[in-house]
């Protein structure tokens, strides 16, 4: 529990202090973007499939707080500096700079608590590797879409 109440003042905190981009309602986009796909995801990878979880296994108030406030600062920091404009390998290359990170991270999340509060049933970390592009991918995409909506 301690390593996630650090990550999550972490990434919070920078989240919102290096924000140059991202408006208020980019943000509340985003944030609610990500807390329904992680629900979504979770809710069959971890629940039905049994391929990972979050410290006992069973829902309870910290695994909602994982759920509601860790990923979304990720996905804000990750757009504030997201290549935009720029070529596809600049952005390829910034998409597997994060995925290198995130999967770092990850493995941090596996250490016994109280630092990590992350299991893996069947899941692997190279499971992890090869998604985080695609997840980082739809995160860029959508934002890029709620932009074109706003312009409308």
């Amino acid at each position: 529990m301690i390593g996630l109440l650090l990550a999550v003042a972490l990434f919070n905190s920078t989240a919102f202090l290096i924000n140059k981009r991202l408006t208020k309602n980019q943000i509340v986009h985003i944030w609610t973007f990500t807390v329904a796909v992680q629900v979504l995801t979770d809710g069959y990878l971890c629940k039905k499939y049994h391929a990972y979880w979050y410290f006992s296994g069973s829902l309870e108030w910290p695994t909602l707080f994982v759920l509601t406030v860790l990923i979304p600062p990720i996905n804000i920091i990750f757009l504030n500096g997201y290549p935009y404009g720029k070529s596809f390998f600049k952005q390829l290359i910034y998409i597997l700079f994060w995925d290198v990170a995130i999967t770092g991270y990850e493995l941090i999340t596996l250490l016994p608590e109280p630092w990590g509060y992350f299991n893996y049933g069947w899941w692997r970390i190279s499971y992890s590797f090869i998604a985080y592009p695609f997840l980082l991918w739809i995160v860029a995409a959508y934002y890029k879409w709620i932009r074109k909506i706003e312009k409308e």
